[in-house]
């Protein structure tokens, strides 16, 4: 626990445990562990974990705790016996958990030298390392896990670094706290180190040392704890034997490598902790060796653990029984390769190309979040062309109604808002953002704009930007989704366990931040930090996993230059997921801000050929969903065959996916020829053009509408029983059929025919004309066109229609 003054924790009252150490014997040797270890006192430096507030009694000292104060009051400071690690010698003969029987001071004396000379003694074999050695121990069997002693306050007032990120803390915890009564040197079988994990003594956890690992953890006791030389890990790697599995055994063979100080290669398999994010489709089992066992056909991508790397292993069972010939299947650019090369491993079919008005709706909704009108839909059909899905693509990506639906796909990115009483930042902010996207500016010159954006946010649209987040910390976080594709929130209180980024990097990157002035005015202060809770001291700004800024001013500036340049190969990644996410439904790295070793892209190579092409192209948006919408992959039916009906995420087909809350309300206004009438809005203004959330709206917020105080998720992804309810029997729907403004009613009052309507209604709802079998079947169902029932059979069947899945998803 931190002391209330802020200093580190677990220290004695006064310093005098540091004082009754330097007059041991022991002081400094090797027998007293690592001679650079953190003063355990009460000097308020380092970073010792667990113990107690600063002169409070630390728990779970016993007897000897007050009989180590008792003498130091008393003056008897030069007693060997009273200083650290004399309660563990006075212990011996009744064991550690025994009630202590007071030995004569010669009998100590006699216990500390044979310590001393034991541990000065040249060992039989080298003695294990702790850092590479025992560490990974503690770790394969969850000891210092979330779950376990690794949690932020420990586990019964044992503390370690989670997953063993912080090895310093760990030692001390493990040797020098409380006193040090965790290890026995003289006789390590009866170390509470040992006792516990291996079921000999009870405590909260249960039996998880086998005979092995227990050896292995006496061994380094009966050495002397010794901290060892640092070594550093200058390579690891993981794999499986074979990467693809074919045979019905459904058993691949797991190792992992590593390199010290590029010395040679050795084999950790055994040290190492593979374990399976999904054990319902593959678990890890250890024994002779260790092997992933899979359960359920598919990609499966393991974890890797060890010291303080974290690797993604991936092993597939083919999803079909049989090699598919997919050679004919024509590569119409970098997306169709790698695309290929993933359905040939996994054995999946791919589904014939859409048909042209399938296409045509899709793109349209895609680019402008718009329904191609009958007119389009004629002139696209009549283009002879071989290039006509190339021009499609350009004219719909020159459109203004691409940039005014793209500048809703950033707010939301964004997270924009209005604040309260300030409608103008909004509008300054989506005029920017809008304007950007119309005149194609380059990304890594948008990304660089918004974080060095200062000046009057209701003038100057991106200083906005800074005003989204409360704080710092809340800055670094929106920042690392946009610029890194990651989330460092799981930083702020310790190191990530699923990734690299530590504390100093999420603080570091906050105090790039602390003297933003996010009022009306945004400016950089004069003033302003950020404490890292690690050290109790003032965070250096830093680029995450990169290095500290050191200058006196200019962090801000140093940072945003970082930032969108090639040293950053993270913007353009994250970027290019996002908008294959837009195009696709979901990104190759899904969530699409969690871009971490251990959450790998379905396609890493396309990944990273498309984030390659995009900066080759100077950062150009265009470009890049100009690739994606001429794939055969995005033009692909969303119609299954037989062996790829489960895809959805390989893209051996088109997903079908919900239609976002505002492109629906769009297109049944479309559909109808009703308009809307937000509050204080014009009528017929667009649903997607209410770039604020907190715009009135509630049929939007039925449909799924985020708020953005947080992340948003896909807006598809939002829609539940509530909005499917509201299309049932809601207001969006029936006040627009009821209207006698609608297409229907206009209709029917100029005369024309059941035929006629029903044809038209298909083409703006669906973009295609019915079926024969579907027109016979709606004319036959019309009471006659001279019926007074005419209208409200034409107000069901448009209801129908627009209630079908095939209206309301993008297919």
């Amino acid at each position: 626990r931190e002391s209330a003054q802020g200093g580190r924790p677990g220290g004695h009252a006064g310093g005098s445990a540091e004082k009754c150490r330097a007059r041991s014997p022991l002081a400094g040797t090797a027998a007293a562990g690592d001679p650079k270890r953190r003063d355990p006192g009460g000097s308020g430096q380092g970073g010792q974990r667990g113990g107690s507030l600063r002169g409070e009694e630390p728990r779970s000292q016993g007897r000897h705790w007050a009989h180590h104060q008792h003498h130091h009051q008393r003056g008897q400071a030069g007693r060997l016996w009273d200083c650290p690690g004399a309660g563990i010698l006075e212990k011996v003969d009744e064991g550690i958990w025994g009630e202590a029987r007071r030995r004569s001071p010669e009998k100590k004396i006699v216990t500390w030298a044979a310590l001393l000379l034991g541990s000065l003694l040249p060992l039989a074999g080298e003695a294990p390392h702790f850092e590479t050695e025992i560490l990974p121990l503690f770790t394969r069997v969850g000891c210092n896990a979330g779950a376990c002693h690794g949690a932020a306050a420990g586990r019964g007032g044992f503390h370690l670094s989670l997953f063993a990120s912080d090895a310093a803390a760990d030692f001390e915890a493990i040797v020098w706290e409380l006193e040090g009564r965790r290890v026995n040197r003289a006789r390590p079988e009866q170390s509470l180190l040992y006792l516990k994990p291996t079921g000999q003594l009870k405590h909260g956890g249960k039996k998880v040392l086998g005979e092995r690992e227990g050896e292995t953890l006496l061994a380094w006791i009966a050495a002397g704890v010794p901290r060892g030389s640092p070594r550093r890990l200058t390579s690891f790697r993981a794999f499986a034997t074979p990467e693809i599995i074919t045979s019905a055994s459904r058993e691949t063979r797991l190792r992992a490598l590593a390199r010290f100080d590029n010395g040679p290669e050795i084999d950790v398999t055994t040290s190492a902790l593979f374990t399976s994010p999904d054990p319902s489709g593959a678990t890890v089992e250890a024994g002779a060796t260790i092997r992933a066992v899979i359960h359920r056909r598919g990609q499966h991508d393991l974890t890797v653990r060890f010291l303080d790397r974290v690797e993604p292993l991936r092993v597939t069972f083919p999803l079909g029984d049989k090699a598919v010939n997919l050679a004919s299947e024509p590569l119409s650019n970098l997306v169709d390769a790698e695309v290929i090369q993933t359905l040939k491993e996994l054995r999946l079919p791919v589904s014939p190309q859409a048909s042209e008005a399938e296409y045509l709706r899709r793109l349209r909704l895609d680019l402008t979040g718009r329904l191609p009108t009958p007119e389009e839909q004629k002139l696209f059909q009549q283009d002879t062309s071989p290039e006509k899905s190339k021009h499609l693509v350009n004219r719909l990506l020159q459109d203004p109604e691409f940039a005014e639906y793209w500048t809703l796909r950033f707010s939301r990115m964004l997270q924009l808002r209005s604040l309260p009483n300030e409608k103008e930042g909004v509008a300054a902010y989506t005029k920017w953002l809008r304007v950007g996207l119309e005149k194609n500016m380059p990304m890594n010159q948008w990304g660089k704009a918004l974080l060095n954006a200062t000046g009057d946010s209701h003038e100057y649209g991106p200083a906005n930007f800074h005003r989204m987040a409360n704080d710092p910390r809340a800055e670094a976080e929106l920042v690392s989704k946009i610029f890194l594709g990651a989330r460092l929130q799981c930083a702020n209180c310790h190191n990530h366990p699923l990734d690299r980024w530590t504390q100093d990097d999420y603080h570091g990157l906050a105090a790039v931040f602390a003297r933003m002035e996010r009022g009306r005015l945004v400016a950089v202060g004069a003033r302003g930090a950020v404490t890292n809770p690690r050290t109790s001291e003032q965070a250096v700004e830093r680029i995450p996993g990169v290095r500290n800024l050191n200058g006196p001013s200019g962090q801000l500036g140093e940072f945003s230059t970082w930032a969108v340049s090639s040293d950053n190969p993270a913007f353009p990644r994250a970027m290019v997921n996002r908008i294959w996410q837009w195009m696709f439904g979901r990104g190759l790295v899904e969530p699409v801000d969690d871009m971490r070793t251990t959450n790998p892209a379905t396609h890493p190579e396309l990944l990273n050929k498309l984030a390659e092409d995009f900066v080759r192209h100077g950062y150009d948006l265009r470009h890049t969903v100009r690739q994606i919408a001429l794939s055969r992959a995005y033009g692909r039916s969303a119609a299954a065959v037989p062996g790829n009906e489960a895809d959805n995420r390989y893209y051996s087909r088109f997903t079908s996916r919900p239609l976002e809350p505002e492109v629906l309300a769009d297109a049944i206004a479309d559909v109808t020829g009703v308009g809307h009438r937000f509050a204080n809005l014009p009528e017929r203004t667009r649903a997607i053009t209410l770039y604020d959330p907190l715009t009135p709206a509630p049929s939007l917020d039925i449909l799924g509408r985020c708020n953005r105080v947080g992340a948003c998720q896909e807006p598809a992804a939002a829609q539940g029983l509530a909005a499917k309810l509201h299309l049932l029997n809601g207001d969006l729907l029936n006040e627009r059929l009821a209207s006698p403004a609608s297409r229907i009613a206009k209709g029917i009052e100029e005369g024309r025919g059941d035929g006629d309507l029903i044809t038209e209604v298909f083409q703006r709802a669906l973009a295609r004309k019915p079926s024969l079998e579907e027109l016979q079947g709606w004319v036959k169902k019309s009471p006659g066109e001279k019926s007074p029932q005419r209208k409200e059979f034409f107000e069901d069947f448009l209801w129908a229609l627009l209630n079908s899945r095939e209206f309301n998803t993008n297919h």
